[in-house]
């Protein structure tokens, strides 16, 4: 989006300019989706089907962050992204070089909602069940209509 202003604007002019720019799509921060306990749901889920825990992991959070605010920028729910990106190239560019797995989801649900759908879906819950994975990221971000949309990707 590009936001034309004009040269002899007020500042705070620009200044709402910018303030609104930056409003357009909300991230929910680590802090929130953590408080949500979505390590606590992950590891706990996997841990009854008899598969090790999990930890979150800042280099996968960071790769879900950016799927998550390109779908809500897009308002498009996708694994590629308009750029051209699939998910084996997004994680490379993001310096993930192992095995990995992505689940993606959108709508107006908190933490738990969007791990149950994942739960009750087999291609979702299999990526979740993936033995291999020891780590993960989720985030979210909030598109200008109000929708939100998830990013998880798991790893080593």
């Amino acid at each position: 989006m590009t936001t034309r202003i004009c040269p002899r604007a007020p500042l705070s002019a620009l200044l709402l300019a910018a303030l609104l720019a930056g409003c357009a799509i909300r991230p929910s921060g680590p802090a929130e989706i953590r408080s949500g306990s979505a390590t606590e749901i992950l590891s706990s889920f996997r841990s009854e089907q008899g598969f090790s825990t999990v930890s979150p992991d800042k280099t996968l959070e960071a790769a879900a962050l950016q799927q998550a605010r390109y779908m809500a920028a897009s308002n498009k729910m996708e694994h590629d992204t308009g750029w051209g990106r699939d998910f084996a190239s997004r994680m490379k560019d993001a310096g993930i070089e192992t095995a990995a797995a992505e689940n993606i989801a959108h709508g107006r649900m908190d933490t738990a909602k969007v791990f149950q759908m994942w739960e009750n879906s087999p291609p979702h819950r299999r990526n979740m069940l993936d033995p291999r994975f020891a780590h993960f990221g989720l985030a979210s971000a909030t598109a200008k209509d109000g929708k939100r949309y998830w990013a998880l990707v798991l790893g080593r």
